[in-house]
């Protein structure tokens, strides 16, 4: 491999983890990093870690990350030789490699040419198909009307999939099972398609039965050099959404593995592709030997360190020196995989709540580290989770000998990993990479949504209480009368007669404390009194969580722990729960609105179930609605959720469109009529653009 630099400056058009890994190898080679950033992320990690770094604009993406002009001058300001644009955002837009071309500046990724076919579905079928590469029955044709898509159907013969040229991410794609169901899953394509992608074009599939996803890496240079670097599984998904990846492929015996690489690189060769780019492929569990070219991601792919790990390859120094004009200093036979790596991707998302975006601020993180683990993230202690975005904080990816390895390595990775100051998806990837079948590769891409799809909301369990209860009588008893107001409120109960024990209130369970925290005696909703003590360790390393140890009936357990005002954050095995402490003037607004309410089954107030921003208020101040009428509507991570009136009455609106608001913030309140029963409308979600 040669050692020589090949470019002084990069920018990376990109944020959050990515950027950070990019510029992780940049700092390596000894190349001069610029970072770019909207308003949301001023204090993102990858802005520290970079050399240089350049506003963009404002939070929304469309004024920052998907600027074009804005990243061309932020390279021509800072004396970038080369743009780098990770993944999403601009990385497949043949726009800004054209800008970039017209600016004298090199784009960190294939030609033109392969970015315009590529990016067209339909264009990109025909394309491989004359390069010997099987493709999926169909009809793909550009201008096909509903017609010509029912009456292809017929000869495709059912189950078909839909699917819109433009785009990607799964977003339109209707699984239909007979012709009655075609019309209205073109409909409903057309429409999202439009939406999402500004191009309501459409072609029809046959759809594979247990279907696999199966991709493979490739690297291209300018003088003809292709190679692939095996392939990665990425058949657990949610949504069409991929969460987990691993390499190689657990369903390929070796004589499958060398046909499909080669496929692979017979597609980049179809478009004289250069760099990095993977080649994706369905395959059916039932027929493993036969595989169907689905499309090709025109950039590096999130689930790269798989790759990395089991060939040994720094993929982002192979893109830049491809860019820089090297030959690839390898061949085919050069490449060998060793061992066994599986990834997890972490999103702010709760499992419990119909995977809700989640944010808040990180109080404290605890990664996890060891042989044959490592972690891509894009999060820091201090920092707030921005929701302007992806909900993805960070890839936790493991190594081993086996996959067996691999994936215990990845269990107890993901169960060491501690985020305070919001949910996340970690409990839930531990419970799906600990699944029976996932551990012996029995899966496809609809296992997530049959058995995974729904989390039930796990109540607190009777540890958590205790140990919230008992930090917060540990932060008490540190205080003293000075801070307390008195010498008669400090919680050793100091009185004249008998001593009286603390009160919390967690979550709705009341608490008393008799005692020191490391020595105490808790009573939990009127219980027996039990001996109990909790001992703190205070965090190794700025920005680690404390650890809290309690022992509850000669049970020891270990939390991680941190406190933001009223809420106890406590994570144990990949959860992290808060729990909130009310205080008396909170429990008697309560008891006070329950007495207003009387025998009215539903609590007036609606609160919003994530921050976001407020996208719609469809009704007035003072208007009359009916239960289920939308009467706020919010929007983070790239989804809309509509909140209703529980019931029929009188709306009072806290919000405007345009503002900004909490978990649980309230947003309007529905004063009932004496007549009205409660709404059983859910929570309503759609996705958007």
């Amino acid at each position: 491999m040669t050692s020589t630099v090949p470019f002084g400056t990069v920018l990376v058009a990109n944020r959050g983890e990515i950027a950070c890994r990019v510029i992780r190898t940049l700092k390596r080679l000894g190349i001069r990093s610029v970072a770019v950033y909207s308003d949301a992320d001023r204090d993102a990690p990858h802005v520290a870690l970079a050399d240089a770094a350049v506003r963009l604009g404002p939070a929304a993406a469309r004024d920052s990350y998907l600027s074009i002009d804005a990243i061309i001058e932020a390279a021509r300001r800072t004396g970038a030789a080369a743009v780098h644009p990770g993944y999403g955002f601009l990385s497949e837009n043949p726009a800004l490699a054209q800008a970039c071309e017209q600016a004298g500046i090199v784009f960190v990724g294939p030609g033109i040419h392969a970015l315009q076919v590529m990016g067209d579905k339909i264009t990109a079928k025909h394309a491989v198909a004359e390069y010997d590469v099987p493709t999926i029955p169909g009809i793909a044709e550009p201008g096909l009307t509903d017609d010509d898509l029912i009456a292809a159907a017929e000869d495709i013969g059912y189950p078909v999939l839909v699917k819109p040229s433009a785009g990607g991410g799964g977003k339109g794609m209707q699984s239909v099972r007979s012709a009655d169901e075609l019309p209205e899953a073109l409909r409903t394509a057309r429409r999202v398609a439009a939406a999402a992608f500004g191009d309501d074009t459409l072609f029809l599939e046959r759809l594979v039965a247990s279907p696999r996803h199966i991709e493979v890496q490739v690297l291209a240079d300018a003088h003809g050099g292709i190679v692939h670097l095996g392939e990665r599984e990425c058949s657990l998904q949610r949504r069409h959404q991929k969460v987990i990846e691993e390499a190689p492929s657990p369903l390929l015996d070796a004589a499958t593995r060398e046909r499909i690489g080669a496929a692979a690189c017979r597609v980049a060769a179809s478009v004289g592709y250069t760099g990095a780019g993977t080649v994706e492929f369905l395959v059916s569990a039932e027929a493993p030997d036969e595989f169907f070219f689905m499309e090709m991601n025109t950039r590096l792919q999130v689930e790269h360190p798989v790759t990395e790990l089991v060939t040994g390859l720094d993929l982002v120094e192979q893109q830049l020196r491809i860019a820089a004009g090297d030959p690839l200093a390898f061949g085919q036979d050069d490449v060998h995989l060793r061992g066994h790596a599986v990834e997890a991707r972490v999103y702010a998302e709760d499992p419990e709540r119909g995977f809700l975006p989640a944010a808040g601020r990180v109080l404290a993180l605890r990664e996890p580290a060891g042989e044959g683990v490592r972690v891509d993230s894009g999060i820091a202690a201090g920092i707030p989770i921005v929701t302007d975005y992806d909900p993805m904080l960070s890839k936790v990816i493991a190594w081993g000998e086996d996959r067996a390895e691999a994936l215990a390595r990845l269990r107890g990775a993901l169960a060491g990993t501690s985020i305070l100051g919001s949910v996340s998806n970690i409990a839930w990837l531990v419970d799906l990479v600990s699944d029976e079948d996932v551990s012996a590769g029995r899966m496809d891409t609809t296992l997530i949504d049959r058995r995974f799809s729904e989390r039930l909301p796990a109540p607190a369990t009777e540890e958590e209480v205790v140990a919230a209860a008992l930090l917060a009588h540990h932060d008490r008893w540190q205080e003293g009368p000075e801070r307390v107001g008195s010498l008669w409120a400090e919680p050793t109960g100091w009185r004249l007669g008998r001593a009286r024990p603390s009160r919390y209130d967690v979550d709705g369970v009341p608490v008393t404390v008799a005692g020191p925290a490391d020595d105490a005696v808790v009573t939990i909703d009127g219980g027996d009194p039990r001996p109990a003590s909790l001992r703190l360790r205070a965090p190794e390393r700025t920005g680690e969580p404390a650890v809290a140890l309690l022992d509850l009936d000669g049970r020891m357990l270990r939390f991680d722990a941190a406190r933001d005002d009223a809420t106890v954050w406590l994570a144990r095995d990949g959860r992290a729960r808060p729990l909130r402490l009310r205080d008396r003037a909170e429990l008697l607004a309560d008891r006070l609105a329950a007495l207003d309410r009387g025998d009215a089954a539903a609590h007036p107030e609606l609160r919003s179930p994530m921050p976001g921003t407020v996208v719609a208020v469809p009704v007035e101040a003072g208007a009359r609605v009916e239960a289920g009428d939308t009467v706020v509507v919010v929007e983070a991570m790239k989804m809309e959720h509509r909140l209703v009136a529980p019931v029929a009455g009188t709306v009072t609106v806290h919000v405007a469109s345009g503002d900004l608001v909490r978990l649980d913030q309230l947003v309007a309140r529905v004063d009932a009529d004496d007549a009205s029963t409660p709404s059983d409308q859910p929570l309503e979600k759609t996705g958007i653009a």
